[in-house]
């Protein structure tokens, strides 16, 4: 069986069982209606997927991963803060009438900076770190930028990547400061998977541990009967993620390029309300 299943399947029952209620705090957060959203939350959960022995997509329920890896190509490899970039919808919600998402995500990994072996922005300095550098211990990027914070539509929840090379393996920490664990956690976990796979092949490396570390992850009021039918289901075999093997330059992966094989889930959970 997946251990993604059990690691969610664990994550999700902590939170059920365990975890703080929001109830009577002042919160930001609001149904479509206008309802307050409140949240059961677990603080500091840490979860660790060894890449180099299963990819992490649940089978609980399908992961898309061609709508996970194109929003990824989005953020990191076009660096992008128009949603017209993007083949979902899914940032349309935190876009302004020009549809772009201001000074946030993509927009920020654009930035070039003065590094020692010249200017470039936070993706091409970590690509040419595994390239040059491998043992590094400072290879990593931060899009949590307090000067732009007000001219982002959503300040970042997933806003810090940490790589370090173990032998011939490549490792990465995601930092994230806050999770909406039903709608966004194995879209996350399966996006910087694919990550360190892409990371780990253009650099002639092997993909090694994804470290998983969330200050704040939280299951909404709205989605704790599906949580909790989810828990329910079968689990299957964790899938294989297969990446064209020709590609050698990150900027040459298209979303295509990243395609799940074996992978049997359960049905997928539609109409998921979103809290903003």
């Amino acid at each position: 069986m997946s251990k993604a299943d059990n690691l969610f399947i664990g994550m999700c029952r902590d939170i059920l069982d365990k975890g703080f209620s929001s109830e009577g705090q002042t919160i930001r957060a609001r149904w479509e209606d206008g309802t307050p959203a409140h949240t059961l939350k677990r603080f500091g959960v840490v979860n660790r997927y060894d890449l180099a022995e299963e990819f992490p997509a649940l089978t609980l329920r399908p992961t898309p991963v061609k709508l996970c890896v194109d929003e990824l190509l989005w953020i990191w490899q076009k660096k992008s803060n128009r949603t017209e970039d993007l083949s979902s919808r899914i940032w349309d919600a935190w876009a302004d009438e020009n549809g772009s998402i201001g000074k946030a995500y993509g927009y920020q990994l654009s930035v070039k900076y003065p590094f020692r072996q010249g200017e470039m922005d936070q993706v091409d300095n970590v690509l040419w770190q595994l390239k040059n550098t491998p043992y590094s211990r400072r290879i990593l990027t931060n899009i949590f930028n307090f000067a732009d914070l007000h001219e982002m539509g959503l300040e970042p929840c997933a806003y810090s990547m940490t790589f370090n090379v173990t032998g011939d393996r490549l490792n990465a920490v995601l930092n994230q400061r806050s999770q909406d664990v039903l709608a966004a956690n194995n879209w996350n976990v399966v996006q910087y998977a694919v990550l360190v796979h892409m990371f780990a092949q253009v650099s002639g490396l092997l993909p090694g541990e994804l470290v998983h570390v969330i200050a704040d992850a939280h299951i909404y009021d709205r989605h704790v009967p599906l949580v909790e039918e989810m828990l329910k289901r079968p689990q299957y075999p964790a899938p294989k993620l297969r990446l064209n093997p020709e590609v050698r330059d990150f900027y040459a992966f298209a979303a295509e390029d990243a395609a799940l094989e074996d992978y049997k889930a359960g049905p997928q959970i539609k109409g998921i309300p979103i809290a903003v």
